[in-house]
Formats: structure tokens, C-alpha cells, sequence
């Protein structure tokens, strides 16, 4: 959902105009961001510096987390070797 509340949507040409304060309400909390409208479509999402890298942080933590499930499901396949029996094989090559 892009927009929680209506405070959110701002046009692009009010962008233009108070970049400052709109950017400043995001910097000091009071804003958690801004939908921004042109030609009466979403076109862009501002996010605080903070929340945009929270996101991209949890995106890559989903992404290792669905390699490491596909990984696992590949294993079915393959004859797996406990810790012991690796070490009782390559014991003899220390």
C-alpha cells in the first residue's frame, strides 16, 4: 500500500517548490514518507536514508534465506556425509 494516510501524497510540483521542508520533515521523524503524484499517478516514493536501507537490509536477508531453502531443497538428491565420517576419511591426510 503506497499511501497510509493523505498527508503522504505530495505532487511533483510541490516537491519542486518545498523540497526543503519536505525533506526536512523526513530527516527529524515527523514525516515517514512522501508518495510523489504526477500527472494523477504515483510516479516516486521518498523514504528517511534509515528506513531505506532497514528495507534493503531485510530484501537481501529474504534473498540469502530463499538460497539457502533452495540449496537445502537440492541436497534430497545427494548423499550427504556426517562431520565424523569426513574427518575419519581425511584424518589420515593430517
Amino acid at each position: 500500500m503506497l499511501l497510509d494516510r493523505s498527508d503522504q501524497a505530495i505532487s511533483s510540483t510541490e516537491l519542486q517548490k518545498n523540497a526543503r521542508v519536505l525533506l526536512d520533515r523526513m530527516a527529524d521523524g515527523r514525516q515517514d514518507r512522501y508518495v510523489v503524484i504526477r500527472d494523477n499517478r504515483p510516479t516516486a516514493v521518498m523514504l528517511p536514508t534509515a528506513r531505506y536501507e532497514a528495507l534493503m537490509t531485510e530484501l537481501e536477508d529474504l534473498r540469502v534465506e530463499a538460497l539457502a531453502r533452495d540449496r537445502l531443497a537440492s541436497l534430497k538428491t545427494v548423499k550427504l556425509v556426517s562431520h565424523e565420517n569426513m574427518v575419519a576419511l581425511f584424518a589420515a591426510d593430517v
